[in-house]
């Protein structure tokens, strides 16, 4: 798979780690509904463009690795897949809207996330050498084109 997605105006490569844990870290995510929230999570990410790189349902807690386009924020984008998700899953197993569920909560609130990309040491690097670089390109360029 390509590092690198484009999009018509920007090129991006907006890789991020998040997990997120069911309420009271409950151990429901099994059988049925781990199945369930397999096809909902890759059909929301499908639909908003997010690609999956990495997805793993445990017992209570789920880990994706995601590369989500520049245009749509992270906060967003949890608030999509937790939403729809919970629904889905009141509407499909309404037995799950009793306690220890009340109100309607699958998912404890917020959730983790971490960004993946280059080292950072060799970023801090590009961008503390970069000017260096251009101006020994340029001269060099300025040797080869004497008109």
């Amino acid at each position: 798979m390509a590092r690198y997605r484009k999009q018509s105006h920007v090129v991006y490569h907006c890789n991020y780690h998040i997990v997120w844990v069911s309420k009271y870290r409950f151990r429901i995510m099994e059988g049925v509904v781990k199945e369930l929230l397999e096809q909902d999570v890759c059909l929301i990410s499908e639909w908003k463009n997010v690609q999956i790189e990495e997805m793993n349902i445990q017992k209570d807690h789920i880990h994706l690795v995601v590369s989500i386009p520049p245009k749509l924020f992270i906060s967003a984008c949890m608030g999509i897949l937790k939403g729809k998700t919970a629904m889905k899953l009141f509407k499909s197993y309404p037995q799950l809207k009793k306690k220890p569920y009340w109100g309607n909560h699958f998912w404890a609130p917020g959730y983790f996330v971490n960004t993946i990309g280059m080292d950072e040491e060799l970023i801090k690097r590009y961008v503390k050498y970069q000017e260096e670089e251009e101006k020994k390109q340029e001269n060099q360029n300025r040797d080869y084109h004497l008109f």
